[in-house]
């Protein structure tokens, strides 16, 4: 519900929020429904420290991130909309300087846990923020809540994300004595599949979202994990070690780097990459400059897509060329994918993945409660028709999800609403050339400022975003700057000048 007031009397109002504001300690009184507030207060300037926990830690290399926040009212608080289900979740609100916007963040792996470390930005940059722990406690790799609690598993899947939302909009319109001007979504991996999520089931709970790395495809994302696990453990060393990977990335720069006129040590557009895997092959039994026969079956796994073995139809596309120095088939790939699918699919923790060829794995998967992860619907028309507007983005290094799922949503969308043109004034995607997943990699993985800014005026301004500048940090400096373009469109340097400059490359289609 939104409070109507004058214009002049509203600007006014949120100009000086403090003073109108209700005092924080009394939101434990506030009746909200199925939600009871467990502790409500206002945390002093740097004096915010979060509990032990993996999603506590602030981002890499600030350590004191949390330090640095300014005063804010903590809303702690769980719903329960059934007798299954215990959502915790927090609002943040800034004691003064509150910009009038809301601004939720997403999860990572099987959430747990409130991401503590996703609500500090938008809380230094003014926004009303919450977060939740997504309906249980646990490790973002263990899935083993979901055995016997369909509930929980609801909530996990969307429900924790859109009640959150709404009892946090009710929370800040009890303290600021007004509605949030405009909410917002950001959060990437399990935090981008909750945002397209929430634009494809609850379209007015979001003006504006921000979906990274989505994993929104999730019954065939976890059958092709499973299945790179299993080809790259045929045999003792069927997967490559540390230095063959480097020398298989070594080989895709060489074969792809100066595609787009630039020798920078990144792939800009790895659809345009094509690799001979066969001249890296061993001639002479195993030696450190070359891959075996049974690596390169790994490899060409790993590039390749997940087929249905009779129609040879694509279930999961592969992985990119420039992404092979994150590829990964450890235990923690075994657990998170064959965990998810023994645990939700057969609702049996000692499930063994070893008993079905993983066609049908994928065919039981899509008929079961596992599926509920799929938001793959390409109707946006509900939440373009408020006037919402979606960015999407993912790296093209992305060692985990594929970079060409994101593609293919997109796709999906412009076919079934009219072409990439139609859906170019509320849906954009900015691939992330050489970022892996969510961050990291060689490319420039810092842009969430300006992507958050880009949001902002695009929502409140219409202006979309025709580039979105992102910069690459070493040895804590900025060493690079290049501009992410919408899709299909790529950056291509000018000619002149610095190529880790941004002003100097243009956004252009490329294919």
């Amino acid at each position: 519900m939104r409070v109507m007031l004058p214009a002049l009397f509203a600007s006014v109002l949120l100009a000086t929020a403090p003073a109108f504001a209700a005092p924080c300690a009394s939101l434990t009184a506030l009746k909200l429904p199925a939600t009871t507030i467990t502790a409500a207060g206002i945390v002093a300037a740097g004096a915010f420290r979060p509990p032990a926990s993996q999603s506590a830690a602030p981002p890499a290399g600030e350590p004191s991130a949390f330090e640095h926040l300014p005063a804010f009212c903590r809303v702690q608080g769980v719903i329960a909309p059934l007798s299954d289900s215990h959502i915790e979740f927090e609002v943040w609100m800034p004691v003064s300087g509150w910009n009038g916007k809301f601004l939720a963040v997403g999860n990572g792996g099987f959430a747990g846990d409130i991401f503590y470390s996703e609500m500090i930005a938008p809380l230094l940059r003014g926004y009303a923020t919450a977060s939740t722990d997504a309906g249980h406690e646990g490790s973002p790799f263990d899935s083993s809540f979901a055995v016997g609690h369909p509930e929980k598993w609801i909530d996990w899947a969307y429900r924790a994300v859109h009640r959150m939302t709404v009892q946090s909009k009710a929370i800040i319109l009890a303290y600021y004595r007004n509605a949030p001007r405009f909410s917002y979504w950001s959060g990437c991996s399990t935090g981008g599949r909750q945002g397209l999520a929430e634009a494809q089931q609850f379209p007015r709970d979001f003006n504006g979202i921000i979906a990274g790395a989505a994993g929104n495809n999730a019954t065939h994302f976890y059958a092709a994990l499973l299945n790179d696990y299993e080809v790259a453990h045929q045999g003792a060393k069927s997967f490559p070690p540390p230095d063959k990977l480097r020398l298989l990335h070594a080989a895709a720069l060489k074969a792809c780097d100066a595609l787009d006129g630039v020798t920078d040590g990144v792939i800009e557009d790895p659809e345009r990459c094509h690799l001979d895997l066969q001249a890296l092959e061993c001639r002479a039994g195993d030696r450190p400059d070359c891959l075996t026969a049974a690596q390169l079956e790994t490899v060409r796994t790993f590039y390749g897509p997940l087929r249905n073995s009779r129609t040879h139809a694509i279930l999961y596309p592969g992985l990119m060329p420039g992404s092979e120095l994150g590829w990964s088939a450890g235990p923690v790939n075994k657990a998170y994918s064959a965990g998810i699918l023994g645990n939700v699919v057969f609702q049996d923790p000692h499930w063994d993945y070893r008993a079905l060829p993983i066609d049908q794995i994928v065919a039981r998967a899509d008929r079961s409660e596992l599926a509920l992860l799929n938001d793959t619907d390409p109707n946006l028309r509900p939440f373009f028709a408020h006037g919402g507007k979606l960015i999407q983005y993912h790296g093209w290094a992305d060692p985990d999800i594929s970079p060409l799922n994101s593609v293919n949503y997109y796709r999906s969308v412009a076919r079934a609403m009219g072409g990439m043109n139609r859906i170019s004034s509320d849906y954009r995607l900015f691939m992330v050339p050489g970022m892996s997943h969510c961050t990291g990699g060689d490319g420039t993985d810092q842009f969430e400022a300006p992507m958050l800014t880009a949001l902002d005026q695009w929502v409140e301004h219409g202006r979309a975003p025709d580039r979105i500048i992102a910069s690459r940090i070493r040895d804590g400096r900025v060493d690079r700057t290049r501009p992410l373009c919408p899709y299909p469109e790529v950056a291509v340097y000018k000619g002149s000048g610095s190529t880790n400059v941004a002003a100097n490359f243009a956004c252009r289609r490329a294919r």
